[in-house]
This record gives structure tokens, sequence and C-alpha cells, in this order.
């Protein structure tokens, strides 16, 4: 078993148990939807905490793909050990409050995204730092990320989910979550 590979278990572990958060998120709050009567309003679903949901998992994908393109740069050490725990547990974190873990106790989702925005923003651009801090102290890696177009998407990224964080109008919320979401699929398909 290489020293990657050793790592790459518990780094696989949390951020699947991240994914599984936020479905069954979605799943909870869905159930909660389909299950309410005709006598009772149902859970307004709104855009945001889904769109939220479909940012996380690409963010997430991306640094799942990063750790592979990485992997022969990977070390075990207390340190690095430390790291993706530390790392994994706070997309782990940042999953958990995308949905409520009560929807019952909202009647619009959209609420709840308000109330936790800022603080899953502010996990992720914690990570892309630290993804960029590693990045820089690697020769290889800072060369090939000193490129304009990287420089130019991460720069997008960072002033979209710093724009998510601040931006308190449902519709121009929408619009930057939906921002969010295509930059990722068009580094995807690119």
């Amino acid at each position: 078993m290489s020293e990657f590979e050793f790592l790459f278990v518990l780094f696989s572990l949390v951020m699947g148990l991240s994914l599984v958060e936020l479905l069954t998120g979605l799943g909870r709050a869905l159930e909660l939807r389909l299950a309410q009567d005709e006598r009772r309003q149902g859970l307004k679903f709104g855009w945001l905490s889904p769109l939220l949901a479909v940012f996380v998992i690409l963010d997430l994908l991306s640094f799942w793909m990063f750790a592979w393109a990485i992997r022969d740069l990977i070390k075990v050490t207390s340190l690095s050990t430390l790291g993706v725990v530390a790392f994994c547990g706070a997309y782990f974190l940042a999953a958990r409050l995308v949905f409520p873990s009560q929807p019952e106790r909202y009647r619009d989702l959209d609420n709840h995204y308000f109330e936790v925005r800022r603080t899953v923003f502010a996990m992720l651009i914690v990570m892309v730092a630290i993804q960029w801090a590693f990045v820089l102290t690697q020769p290889s890696l800072a060369a090939a990320a000193s490129s304009p177009l990287t420089l130019g998407l991460t720069a997008l990224l960072l002033a979209l989910m710093l724009a998510a964080m601040v931006i308190r109008n449902k519709a121009a919320s929408i619009a930057v979550l939906a921002a969010l979401v295509l930059r990722y699929l068009l580094v995807y398909l690119t």
C-alpha cells in the first residue's frame, strides 16, 4: 500500500460521509415536503438550499480530484494525517449545515440557507486557501497553478463565494449560486 493509498482511505471515508450527509439532508427535506397533506401548508423547498447542495457537491468533487492529482506528493506524517482529518472534517461540517436536521421546523428552506450560508462559505473559502497554501509549497504545482486561467477561475470562485456570503436578496442569491454551479460545470466539461 502506498502512502497516498493509506491517507486516501481516511480522506475517502470522511469525504464520502460528507456526500452522504448532503444527500441525506436533501432526502429528509424531500420526504417532509412529500408527506404534507392538504390540510397543512407544506415545506417550501425554494432554490437556495438545493443550489447550495449542488455547489458543495461539485466543490467536494473538485477537492477529491485534486487529491488524486497530488497523490505522488503525499507523505504519511502525523501532520498530514491531522491535516486530512481537519480538512475533511470541515467539509463534513459544511455539508452537514446545508440542510437542517429538522426541516419540519422551517416553513421555507430559503430561510435556513440565509442562516447558514456565511458559515458554509467561510469554511469552503478557508479550504481553498489551504489548498493554495499547499500548491504554493510545491514547485511543480505552483508553476502550473500560476496560469492566468487557473488564477482567474480561482478569483472568480472566491469572488462568487464572498458575494454569496453577503447578499441578502433571494433572487440575487439564486443568481450567484447558479453562477457558482455553472463555473464548476464549465470547468468539469472543458
